[in-house]
């Protein structure tokens, strides 16, 4: 199984930001969607926000109006930046390629952490 490396978390005051980065191989082959994770300690994994093959862009409702993914494809890199962070966005965020024809489908990273203190 393949790799990829998301970044970006730390730990930050509530009405922070961030911006993680998730470097996916092929992304700009134009195959790929990223979804982006995240799960809490002793919480279930939560979807949080995708960026389709064709750059369309979806966000949880816990997330609408604060955060925003974008790409960069000379990076192979997607985004997700962070506004007006709460205490429940803490948790470990992970990246998720897909696709049938994407050549990263299946790879994984160990997430990044986020923390938001109030």
């Amino acid at each position: 199984q393949g790799r990829l490396v998301e970044s970006g978390g730390d730990s930050v005051q509530a009405g922070g930001s961030l911006r993680l980065s998730c470097t996916v191989p092929g992304f700009s082959s134009s195959n790929c969607g990223v979804n982006w994770y995240r799960q809490a300690t002793g919480k279930q994994r939560e979807w949080v926000s995708q960026m389709s093959a064709g750059s369309i862009t979806t966000y949880a409702d816990f997330v609408k109006g604060r955060f925003t993914i974008s790409q960069d494809k000379v990076r192979d890199t997607v985004y997700l930046q962070m506004n007006s962070l709460k205490p429940e966005d803490t948790g470990r965020y992970f990246c998720e390629p897909y696709g049938l024809r994407c050549p990263a489908r299946g790879y994984r990273g160990q997430g990044t952490q986020v923390t938001v203190s109030s």
